[in-house]
């Protein structure tokens, strides 16, 4: 736990280690406020506290010990009476390391309400998000929830949270300066650890003081210009080594198409179950973009709400009006089977010495489908090609590029049928691109 130590008697012409015998432990944070950010292992500490100052010269103290703030951030202002208090300077007190001293001079004796700001690392947050697709696979009820973690080395009591989705671009990591001890500051005070830009985005983002929330734990949304702001209504006591989850959104009958992939290239034999949705309007959602997060789905298999798992997957940060598709894992019910049933090679040339250097071959496939589901289901069947190459088939199909075509239908519940193509690749001299 760091410590604010404030000297009884401002007595300057003794030495450091006796002028700190007669300190007295200032009152603990009136309020905390966390600004964590997801892309960086960044947090932007807001507190305040009430001072008792004397006329005249003060001394505060700010240690850093055993925690992984960022001590070049430290920044000290008085709320209250601040024409009538000055920061004379700022140092850090030869031999006494995680520390720094303000120099303080007041014109008014009595309490004073500071803010101290300061960055700190190791307070992360990520999200998570559960998936309950109705029988049907046509709707989800789709909830998102963050999940804030403290390894900071310091207790954050009563504090309120705020969440940034955004990229912050840092000229030196936080963990690395708050692991270096006591820097050597330029004269005039401690060199600054973050660039100008980024420390303006993390103040910007930190906005105005929030008038105090309601009980219950919701959390508000808005855009802040690059980044999206998300509030955790509420005031929670951070601890260190503490890890919770809070709730951020939960909306329900959000159209979800469900689908199924197969491509040997990709995912080997087995069938690739997809949930497709868009983060916009039409779907009941689009307010704010979605971070990155890990998914975990269900599905409605009874009248009376009995969920079967699906499947676990993990969604990269989505924009407002993207769609996503959700990779769900292996779905045993539905069965797609490649089978060769016939392979010739002909039209053969030869070079003058006699060498092969030009024939055809034909391929002829059969792939058995089959739906074990009690719903239809979307089947997209993707076949890789080499070479110059046709294919004839009396089944629908589109090509997807120079080396792929797709077939997509439907199958009814307990359908069965098979596709069948031929595939001649012509191959050498026999290429005619």
């Amino acid at each position: 736990m760091k410590r604010f130590i404030f000297p009884l008697l401002a007595a300057v012409c003794l030495q450091s280690a006796q002028a700190r015998i007669n300190v007295t432990s200032l009152p603990g944070r009136d309020s905390v406020q966390l600004t964590i950010y997801n892309s960086a292992d960044l947090t932007l500490v807001k507190e305040t506290r009430t001072l008792t100052l004397k006329k005249g010269r003060n001394r505060l103290e700010f240690s850093w010990a055993g925690t992984l703030i960022d001590p070049t951030s430290v920044e000290f202002r008085p709320i209250t009476h601040a024409d009538e208090v000055e920061i004379l300077d700022v140092r850090f007190p030869p031999r006494v390391t995680n520390t720094l001293e303000w120099n303080i001079h007041s014109e008014f004796a009595g309490e004073v309400k500071t803010e101290i700001r300061y960055f700190t690392s190791g307070i992360t947050w990520n999200a998570d998000y559960l998936c309950e697709a109705n029988a049907n696979e046509n709707q989800m009820t789709f909830a998102g929830n963050v999940r804030v973690t403290n390894r900071s080395g310091e207790d954050y009591p009563k504090a309120q949270i705020r969440l940034v989705v955004g990229v912050v671009r840092l000229v030196e990591k936080i963990i690395d300066l708050a692991r270096q001890g006591q820097p050597a500051p330029p004269s005039g005070g401690p060199r600054p650890s973050i660039s100008t830009a980024t420390r303006a985005r993390a103040n910007a983002a930190m906005g105005q003081a929030l008038a105090e929330a309601e009980e219950r734990k919701d959390v508000a949304k808005e855009a802040l210009g690059e980044y999206f702001l998300y509030t955790v209504g509420g005031r929670d006591t951070i601890a260190n080594g503490w890890s919770k989850r809070l709730p951020s959104f939960n909306t329900a009958e959000v159209p979800i198409v469900s689908y199924y992939k197969y491509e040997k290239e990709r995912y080997g034999a087995a069938v690739m179950r997809f949930y497709k949705f868009k983060n916009d309007e039409k779907s009941k959602l689009g307010k704010e973009p979605l971070p990155d997060g890990a998914v975990m789905a269900f599905r409605t298999v009874t009248q009376d709400n009995l969920y079967n798992f699906v499947g676990r997957t993990a969604v990269k940060y989505i924009p407002i009006d993207e769609e996503v598709e959700m990779q769900l894992g292996n779905d045993a019910e539905v069965r797609i089977a490649p089978k060769l049933m016939n392979w010739q090679k002909d039209a053969i040339r030869f070079d003058k010495n006699g060498n092969v250097n030009g024939w055809t071959t034909k391929a002829t496939w059969k792939i058995e489908l089959q739906n074990s589901k009690s719903i239809p289901v979307t089947l997209d069947i993707r076949r890789n090609f080499g070479g110059d190459w046709e294919v004839a088939t009396e089944d629908k199909f589109e090509k997807v590029d120079a080396k792929k075509i797709k077939f997509v239908l439907q199958l009814n519940p307990g359908e069965k049928r098979t596709l069948n193509y031929t595939l001649t690749t012509r191959l050498g001299t026999n290429a005619t691109k």
